[in-house]
């Protein structure tokens, strides 16, 4: 078990983009429609906002504001499936022998929003991309549980997932909306997580686990479990 604060949140899909909209979509949730929207990631210098897909600028969109007046700021980034538009469009133009864009490649791999996180930020903390399963925000969790018990006073947790083409639909089937969840984590016991052995047959979360997360932050609830194949979270808040 890992206890731990949660001393901010933000987070962000299409129409969903201040704390308002997110208290309501706990209450009632529901599937968004699809949608090209994209994060203002205004604060960013405009050369490179243009190379942003959206999933980067998701995380930027929910990170930046939680990292304000840190000037050391240790990140853990999350994302089970990464940039799979821009993986797409490389893996089309190959199949049609095109020449392939080094800055496309460059940034469709894993940790490249970190590696333009630290740049655009200055920030040489310790920094994790993480490609878990279903249950990422958890190992997300503790990698940060581990940066904050070697000291750190506070570590920033990205997790985000972005739309995949038609043609991943019968394979990635986890991934409602675009959405990111940011977490800015600092010692404390105002939450516990722990782990115990679950059952292969055991119901899958109706919502990734990242957002049923934000449904406990805005509702009264203060426990839920988050069953992945055959592990079991569970997630207490004090009261």
């Amino acid at each position: 078990m890992i206890t731990f604060n949660i001393a901010q949140w933000r987070a962000w899909a299409p129409g969903l983009t201040n704390v308002e909209d997110w208290q309501q979509w706990s209450q009632h949730p529901t599937p968004l429609q699809g949608s090209d929207e994209a994060p203002d990631v205004s604060f960013l210098p405009a050369m490179q906002r243009r190379r942003l897909g959206r999933l980067a600028r998701m995380a930027f969109a929910v990170g930046w504001p939680l990292a304000e007046g840190h000037a050391r700021l240790p990140l853990v980034f999350v994302s089970r499936h990464g940039e799979t538009p821009r993986t797409f469009e490389i893996l089309c133009d190959v199949a049609a022998d095109e020449p392939l864009s080094p800055t496309q490649f460059s940034l469709s791999v894993h940790n490249a929003v970190i590696g333009l996180w630290s740049i655009l930020r200055g920030e040489t903390s310790e920094m994790t991309a993480l490609a878990a399963a279903g249950d990422g925000l958890e190992h997300g969790v503790f990698e940060a549980a581990a940066l904050l018990a070697e000291g750190a006073p506070a570590v920033l947790v990205i997790v985000t997932e972005e739309q995949p083409p038609q043609a991943y639909c019968d394979w990635i089937d986890d991934v409602p909306f675009p959405y990111a969840v940011g977490l800015l984590l600092t010692p404390g016991t105002d939450w516990q997580l722990s782990l115990k052995p679950g059952s292969e047959t055991s119901p899958r979360a109706q919502w990734p686990h990242a957002l049923n997360l934000l449904r406990i932050l805005n509702t009264a609830q203060r426990a839920c479990e988050h069953p992945w194949k055959n592990r079991l979270w569970n997630w207490q808040r004090s009261p």
